[in-house]
């Protein structure tokens, strides 16, 4: 697996209610929780993993990292716990939006980074001191469509795929539940149906099925959508009952529950092996539900308000970086590690650090002149009546 974290993962605002202003507070610990995926990814793809990674330390990650290199290879499910936090914002996000300006924030948020990342990763891996091979010009460029993985086109970014499924859970969530309208019976309709349909999909074996419902990833999707609901009924009481109304909310625990159950599964399904010494590393059962599990729980504190109180300003900064940083770091960040380790004989730890540092620096400059320039225009753009 190459992965959101991402998902990239959309902006963590609660949406207005009728008759408030539109300005509202971030849920800063979920964009805190968001860097967080992403570094477990990145962990995974510079040290959890063998393939082109290796070509870039010179010798596989497990000599680098003797004893992280297992750790590491769990990171790839900071790809799981990213689709927990989509659907929980792209619920939030969407509820109460109409379906132009729902296309409108989801466009606008996630092409402008994604169309930088694609050219800069192209024009780097052209040049000729670079080791990795670049997609060819054509391929390139329908990269940009975001629609390279259902065409059969080689992929300029490794994470890409991640993408693929969000725009996929979107235009399922944009069908059931914007354009007709949300609300809590919608929703819940929406994860019931959703969770039945994966679950047939997987029985019938019928490819169309699995493309359209993403048995494997659906389970994570819909859980977050359940901890939105768990956290939009904490707004309808008292600010002393809110918690224990949340606790004895048995819809919306039951979406989650049956999610984690069935998520699980998928995960152990796909990433659990015999312990071999030829594979790179065993990642045990008990492991990957772990993980799992501490996801979904980290989700969960934030829709009970239990981490309010990590309101500090630099989560949102960390929240804006994750987007671009998921995008750039894989590729470009094994360029980063060949030139410090190989080219200029650091260490394993300090290039892996260094390496981190380089990608969230380049992570800012995108944010800051790519995003922040182009992402209200596009936004604008869509959202005009015609």
């Amino acid at each position: 697996m190459t992965s959101t974290l991402a998902r990239p993962v959309p902006e963590a605002t609660r949406p207005a209610e009728p008759g408030k202003p539109h300005g509202r507070p971030r849920l800063r610990a979920l964009d805190g929780l968001r860097l967080v995926a992403a570094l477990m990814v990145a962990a995974y793809h510079y040290g959890g993993r063998g393939g082109d990674v290796t070509t870039a330390w010179g010798s596989s990650p497990k000599d680098r990292f003797p004893t992280l290199h297992e750790y590491f290879a769990y990171g790839c499910l900071g790809v799981q716990i990213f689709f927990v936090i989509s659907g929980f914002v792209i619920c939030m996000s969407g509820w109460g939006r109409p379906l132009r300006s729902f296309f409108a924030s989801r466009a606008s948020r996630l092409l402008p980074a994604y169309w930088a990342a694609v050219l800069l990763v192209t024009a780097v891996f052209a040049l000729p001191v670079v080791v990795h091979e670049a997609v060819s010009p054509s391929d390139a460029l329908v990269n940009l469509t975001m629609l390279q993985q259902p065409l059969g086109v080689d992929r300029v970014l490794g994470v890409c795929w991640t993408l693929w499924a969000e725009v996929r859970f979107y235009a399922l969530f944009a069908l059931f539940v914007v354009m007709p309208g949300a609300s809590r019976q919608r929703v819940i309709l929406f994860c019931a149906l959703w969770t039945l349909g994966a679950a047939i999909a997987e029985g019938a074996n019928e490819p169309l099925l699995d493309l359209v419902l993403m048995p494997q990833y659906a389970p994570f999707f819909v859980g977050g959508v359940g901890l939105y609901l768990v956290h939009r009924d904490r707004k309808d009481v008292s600010p002393s009952s809110r918690l224990r109304s949340s606790r004895g909310d048995p819809t919306a625990w039951g979406i989650v529950g049956v999610s984690w159950l069935i998520g699980q599964h998928y995960a152990v399904q796909d990433l659990w092996h015999a312990p071999n010494a030829d594979a790179f590393s065993h990642r045990t059962s008990f492991g990957i539900i772990l993980v799992v599990t501490l996801g979904f729980a980290a989700v969960a504190a934030v829709a009970l308000g239990l981490l309010d109180r990590a309101n500090w300003r630099w989560l949102t900064v960390a929240g804006a970086l994750t987007y671009p940083f998921y995008l750039v770091h894989e590729h470009l960040g094994w360029v980063v590690i060949h030139g410090l380790h190989r080219g200029l004989g650091i260490g394993s730890a300090g290039t892996f650090a260094l390496t981190i540092a380089a990608m969230l620096l380049l992570a800012r400059l995108l944010n800051r002149y790519v995003e922040e320039t182009l992402t209200p225009r596009i936004r604008a753009a869509l959202s005009r009546v015609r």
